[in-house]
């Protein structure tokens, strides 16, 4: 039998999580756009509530929740804001490869360095020559006895210059290609460590976007997160678990959109009428809607198999790349629907419009994701 209800906890955490953006979130988002100020006092509160961590298990201080959880919450913290969100989901792209493959010592004291008191810690594996092309890396990690010694740099973090720590991917064996890449945690405060200047970002301005060179960064062998070349399999498997949350920050980021145009269209008139009762907006809104609940069901759906064990690359890059081209396209139509309203800083759809954009390039652009889901089609 296929259910979509959701139990009753996870209906009082959604709703928890919409009154929390409606009293701290939305008054706050126009602000920290319009500064790219970091929001650590509203993450700080949503650590508080237990927004933060939400899928590191319990016995290292986390919430212990599902991934399905986590789409449900991120779609709600998105529909506020989607750069104040980036500074609440930051730590379960970092923290997710220390939870599949760190060792007991490492998730007891990176984990819980994370769930004791509220902190950052970034993820690190695209490169200013090496985005979609993980392969063409060249941050080397040495190993000098008891020790590796990392040399290189690292872009588009988002959180470094608030991080306690780093999960980064380096070479350790350039000639094995991806099989010689490896994992790390790599705390930020050590020697050789530059954050450079935040990104002057189109959207999701609040994220604290940075690069960061490592220039002879000096840790213990033990910081290693599973076997040497095991990196670019761990980075991958992260990914069949943190593109859900991503295809649901679209969702919540094209369901607002809509919902503003649902509400402009219904107030504003045109030739006598409100023009919500004009076919061709209607068709608009129709479209939107169709495209926010077809995305959050393939969310749901990539969400729901890592919950149970089973293998989600192609339906992660579904949710994400239908998500994420749909956000773009709702929020380019909510800015039609208010006209030149629609292109003013005064009316909330040309941010969700910037803040759309990158839902199609981070975390694997969406053309990746359509190689990676024809990949799959063709194996078999």
């Amino acid at each position: 039998m296929v259910s979509f209800q959701l139990s009753d906890e996870q209906d009082a955490l959604r709703e928890m999580t919409a009154d929390f953006v409606k009293n701290e979130v939305i008054p706050k988002a126009e602000h920290h756009d319009r500064t790219g100020e970091y929001p650590v006092e509203i993450a700080r509160k949503a650590f508080e509530v237990g927004l933060v961590n939400i899928t590191i298990p319990e016995q290292y201080g986390g919430g212990g929740l599902g991934h399905l959880d986590e789409t449900i919450i991120t779609e709600e913290l998105c529909y506020g804001c989607a750069g104040i969100a980036i500074s609440m989901t930051v730590n379960s792209l970092a923290s997710v490869p220390v939870i599949l493959a760190g060792s007991e010592e490492l998730k007891k004291k990176y984990l819980g360095m994370l769930t004791d008191e509220y902190c950052n810690a970034s993820y690190c594996l695209s490169e200013p020559d090496a985005g979609s092309d993980v392969a063409n890396m060249q941050t080397t990690a040495v190993r000098k006895g008891e020790s590796y010694v990392i040399n290189g740099s690292k872009a588009w973090v988002s959180g470094g210059a608030h991080a306690k720590w780093f999960t980064l991917f380096a070479y350790t064996d350039r000639e094995k290609g991806h099989k010689g890449v490896t994992a790390f945690v790599v705390p930020s405060d050590l020697p050789g460590i530059e954050i450079g200047k935040k990104e002057d970002m189109m959207g999701q301005r609040a994220s604290n976007t940075v690069f960061i060179n490592f220039q002879d960064v000096e840790i213990p062998a033990e910081n290693r997160i599973g076997g040497e070349g095991e990196g670019f399999k761990i980075a991958m498997q992260t990914f069949d678990r943190t593109r859900p949350p991503i295809g649901a920050a679209g969702v919540g980021i094209g369901r607002r959109a809509y919902d503003e145009s649902k509400r402009y269209a219904m107030e504003r008139k045109t030739f006598g009428v409100p023009i919500a009762q004009h076919q061709a907006v209607q068709f608009m809104l129709a479209d939107m809607a169709i495209a926010v609940e077809a995305g959050r069901l393939l969310t749901w759906q990539a969400a729901w198999l890592a919950d149970q064990g089973k293998r989600n690359t192609m339906y992660c890059s579904m949710a994400k790349c239908f998500a994420g081209d749909s956000a773009m396209r709702i929020a380019t139509d909510a800015v039609q629907i208010f006209g030149g309203y629609g292109y003013s800083k005064e009316y909330p759809v040309e941010k969700l419009l910037r803040d759309a954009k990158v839902m199609q390039i981070y975390e694997g652009t969406n053309q990746i994701q359509r190689m990676i889901i024809a990949k799959n089609l063709l194996a078999t």
